[in-house]
């Protein structure tokens, strides 16, 4: 199987995607800083899950890239939640997105309590 495969990195590659073209609305005085930081945190969250698969044959590496992907996704979602409140997103738009990442983080913990499932040697 290909990391491509993975639910997990399907749906964060989507949200990150998703991101992206919203993203290009925001205010142009936020580029080098909202936009860019909700950019960079969201496309980590896949690379994270990609780095992660590659690396199953060591279980700590695994687990470790996999935590880090857990923890750009929560960073991603504290970049939603600035967004809501600067009025670059609606509520709508917001509650999507978080419950997206929502799943995400949910994906990802499931990989990292069956790491067995995902090729990991115990």
């Amino acid at each position: 199987m290909k990391f491509q495969d993975l639910l997990a990195y399907q749906k964060s590659f989507s949200l990150a995607m998703k991101i992206f073209e919203i993203t290009k609305l925001f205010p142009k005085e936020e580029m080098y800083s909202l936009t860019d930081q909700i950019r960079r945190s969201s496309r980590s969250v896949p690379a994270n899950i990609s780095e992660s698969y590659r690396k199953r044959i060591y279980p700590k590496n695994f687990h470790s890239k996999l935590t880090d992907s857990d923890a750009e996704n929560s960073e991603t979602q504290v970049w939603l939640e600035f967004s809501l409140k600067c009025n670059y997103i609606n509520e709508s738009i917001y509650n999507e997105l978080l419950n997206e990442s929502n799943e995400d983080g949910k994906l990802i913990n499931y990989m990292i309590l069956n790491p067995q499932k995902f090729g990991v040697a115990l």
